[in-house]
């Protein structure tokens, strides 16, 4: 996303050591899913840290200006004034983590939230999104124009051919998926990812963040992968700067929920309009 690991010097010879006890895995994996939640004030609590680290994402074909503007305006306001006042958070700031579009509509996301008089950061996926296999030019324009029209985070698409014969690069964040193939995040493969970062931070001391995208739907499910990160990490990386959830209906249910803790009942359609 950004640049701060920029110039480090890039020693790959240890990745070819590297082993993974995938039955360990996912007996890890296993644990996380099982454990009970929180509930009651902690949940709460939780799930309002959850809403930061949320790149509000819509990447849809039919993506239009007045969509974008909603999406906007749900990343400023994502929990309804009147539950945060119920829990005495309305004066906290909460947004989500930033907007994620697609390149082409970077420009309506940075009217919409200079509009809205946020400085919340606009994120675009580039690079020949989601298959990544577009030519190096065409991909390095891409993220150009992106930038250019006000996008400060680019998710890039990696091409997965230099990975699978070992052509290994840099990055700032790794995350796990597009969030447009058949299987997305899931909790094995981002603990393999999460000790990959832990271990590149003991021999470098480089903080690399960590991004999971695609099916994570439920409010339930953002806990889990909070509590994933600060375990397998530490809090240290429990924060924007290196953590982000990449979700276009997360925050919906998130929000049923705070309204569910407030209320004692459970929303109905009209009660949420911008869910």
């Amino acid at each position: 996303m950004s640049a701060h690991n920029r110039g480090t010097e890039l020693d790959l010879s240890w990745i070819s050591k590297i082993q993974v006890n995938h039955p360990a895995v996912l007996r890890r994996a296993e644990q996380i899913q099982a454990r009970r939640t929180v509930k009651k004030e902690w949940q709460a609590a939780w799930l309002l840290k959850a809403v930061t680290f949320i790149d509000l994402t819509t990447l849809s074909g039919d993506d239009t200006s007045s969509n974008i503007q909603r999406l906007c305006c749900k990343a400023k306001y994502p929990i309804r004034e009147d539950l945060l006042k119920a829990l005495n958070m309305h004066d906290k700031g909460i947004t989500t983590a930033a907007v994620c579009v697609y390149p082409a509509r970077v420009c309506d996301a940075v009217k919409a939230l200079k509009a809205a008089g946020c400085n919340i950061p606009v994120a675009s996926v580039a690079t020949g999104f989601p298959a990544g296999q577009t030519h190096l030019k065409t991909r390095l324009e891409e993220i150009r124009l992106a930038v250019e029209d006000g996008a400060t985070e680019i998710d890039v698409v990696i091409n997965r051919s230099l990975v699978l014969t070992g052509q290994w690069g840099g990055s700032d964040f790794i995350k796990t998926s597009t969030g447009k193939e058949t299987v997305n995040a899931t909790f094995p493969v981002a603990i393999v990812m999460l000790r990959a970062i832990r271990d590149f931070f003991w021999k470098t001391g480089n903080k690399i963040g960590f991004k999971p995208a695609g099916g994570i739907r439920s409010a339930k499910d953002s806990l889990a992968w909070l509590s994933l990160v600060k375990e397998e990490l530490g809090d240290e990386w429990l924060k924007p700067e290196l953590f982000r959830i990449g979700a276009s209906t997360l925050l919906s249910d998130i929000e049923r929920q705070i309204y569910h803790h407030v209320t004692g009942r459970y929303a109905a359609y009209h009660d949420l309009p911008m869910s």
